[in-house]
């Protein structure tokens, strides 16, 4: 099994930033593609950002230019920068992985979620 550890959430205020930090560990084969997603009150999850393994890149439009992610594969460990953030922002972010497990058992991996509340 492999166990994604979120943290980095809060609250902040419009135009503020934030980093949050996701942390795999257990029994890790390999991880493929890793991202944030996040769900706000009333709306369904939507993809923020994903990262490959090989470090490309791809974030939903309302997000470009202001979120950056990225990785470090030799610690097995996401990042997200947000920056100019927005009360648009407030969600519960959750980290989600494509791994696979020791012996070869390959499936998605979420994390336990972290609020996120950008207000004056």
């Amino acid at each position: 099994q492999v166990q994604l550890v979120e943290s980095g959430g809060g609250v902040v205020q419009p135009g503020g930033s934030l980093r949050l930090s996701c942390a795999a560990s257990g029994s890790i084969r390999r991880i493929n593609g890793m991202g944030y997603y996040r769900q706000a009150p009333g709306k369904q999850r939507e993809l923020v950002a994903d990262i490959t393994s090989g470090g490309i890149t791809t974030y939903v439009d309302s997000v470009k230019g202001r979120f950056t992610i990225s990785r470090d594969n030799a610690e097995n460990t996401m990042f997200l920068q947000m920056n100019s953030l927005e009360p648009e922002d407030t969600a519960v972010y959750y980290c989600h992985a494509d791994a696979t497990a020791f012996p070869a058992l390959r499936r998605d991996y979420w994390g336990q979620g972290t609020q996120v509340t950008v207000s004056s």
